[in-house]
């Protein structure tokens, strides 16, 4: 018994020696104490303080892209999501995941056991409200809590979003004071004042309890036989588009909702709606450079969160697949050339142009697979369950691989978890204030 508590002090004075030994050496080679060297433990780190970036001149914030830490806007710091995301999506099942992949309509104005099911059987990962769906300020908000409440079977916060650009395409009650077109603002030149509509969009959106926006429209108001776009273009030249559109943007994004710039690649020359049918657009790669993509591009330099891919067939880029699920358009052109690295969805798979056509099933996969990381299904539940059915069959299958799911999954876990999304209920915005605001916009514009 003696013989082994001496050798087991023996061999503590050892590790002792030994330890000390190290620190001496690490400690040399790490440098001073307050020094960010190599071997420096994590506790002796010196981390240097992130100043949060300044707005712009115009009162816009920095770029979503900044890796500054720019605290109230939403955004996290730049340390924080990868390993939270990573974490996250390693604890999903696939069917969790599947569910990432669809934003969805809903019938009526309350929770209904087809919605509940969407969400417990189905995990979507959003839902998109149309005219329909509203009938007050306060039934919204007692519907978006409803559907936070049933989410709370799912690991991940749902995306909750809308149409709504002012002018003609406003889903809100009568409530609000409808704020004025894109076209109407954009022809005011007043860049500030576009930015104060962005962010009076955003106040009522996330007033209700949405978290998402579509809108701003980037298409140019070029053709007027266009039978869909007109005044919801912000002008009829890049140039007045993509700075109105910018500053759209930004107004949305620092009042902490996620604006989805549309309709990739360009939906303004065409003369057929895609609501009824594939309009075609001949132009080629050159020209759609110097003109269609001139905003979308510049949107996306200044960080861009989400891009609408529109269903349009590209002649110049895809004479056989519409854009909304092709890869040349989706990955070639919008990913690896204009260099798009956050979320891209699709508009509404319901739409003419797509189902009038073509099984809503297999383009969604075919969508999925170009690129895209969300599909809109906004209308018919037995059309938003045909798709994810079709989804799951795709991953089962292989067609889409394991990574391949993980990484569109992955950049819109990033997206919620950078706006810090959160299925907490809402109470009724300040309906009074915000229409105040809203009058004394249409009052600078007369």
């Amino acid at each position: 018994m003696k013989r082994k508590t001496k050798w087991t002090c023996l061999m503590m004075l050892v590790v002792i020696l030994l330890l000390a030994v190290a620190g001496c050496r690490g400690g040399a080679e790490s440098g001073s104490p307050g020094d960010n060297g190599p071997g420096a433990s994590p506790s002796e780190q010196v981390q240097e303080p992130q100043t949060p970036s300044p707005d712009n001149e115009d009162g816009t914030p920095p770029s979503s892209g900044s890796t500054d830490n720019e605290g109230e806007d939403g955004n996290l710091p730049e340390n924080e999501p990868e390993d939270a995301v990573a974490e996250l999506l390693n604890s999903m099942t696939v069917k969790e995941k599947i569910g990432q992949l669809v934003l969805v309509g809903i019938e009526g104005t309350a929770l209904d056991d087809t919605s509940r099911r969407l969400l417990e059987d189905y995990h979507v990962g959003g839902f998109i409200l149309f005219k329909d769906n509203i009938d007050s300020v306060q039934q919204s908000v007692d519907l978006l809590n409803e559907l936070k409440k049933a989410n709370a079977v799912n690991p991940v916060p749902l995306w909750l979003s809308i149409d709504e650009e002012g002018g003609r395409v406003t889903r809100f009650p009568d409530e609000y004071v409808k704020l004025p077109s894109s076209g109407k603002i954009g022809s005011s030149g007043d860049l500030a004042l576009t930015n104060r509509v962005g962010g009076l969009i955003a106040q009522k959106v996330s007033g209700v309890g949405l978290n998402m926006v579509f809108a701003p429209v980037l298409d140019i108001h070029s053709n007027p036989n266009n039978p869909v776009i007109g005044d919801r273009a912000f002008g009829t030249t890049a140039e007045t588009v993509s700075a109105q559109g910018i500053a759209s943007m930004k107004g949305i994004q620092k009042n902490g909702v996620v604006p989805v710039v549309k309709h990739f690649p360009g939906h303004g020359d065409t003369s057929v709606d895609s609501h009824l049918g594939l309009p075609v657009v001949d132009h080629d790669l050159k020209r759609l450079h110097e003109v269609e993509l001139v905003p979308f591009q510049q949107a996306i330099d200044e960080g861009a969160d989400v891009v609408m891919v529109a269903h349009l067939l590209m002649k110049g880029i895809d004479p056989d697949t519409p854009s909304s699920y092709s890869k040349p358009v989706i990955n070639d052109l919008l990913r690896e050339e204009m260099g798009f690295k956050g979320v891209v969805i699709t508009d509404d798979m319901t739409m003419g142009a797509i189902s009038g056509s073509t099984d809503v099933g297999e383009a969604s996969v075919k969508s999925v697979v170009a690129g895209s990381n969300m599909i809109l299904i906004g209308h018919e539940y037995a059309l938003e369950e045909a798709v994810i059915q079709a989804l799951t069959k795709a991953v089962d299958s292989g067609v889409i691989t394991e990574e391949m799911l993980n990484d569109r999954v992955r950049a819109t876990l990033e997206l919620k978890h950078k706006y810090q999304l959160s299925d907490e209920p809402v109470k009724a915005p300040d309906v009074k204030s915000l229409n105040q605001q809203t009058k004394a916009v249409l009052d600078q514009l007369k």
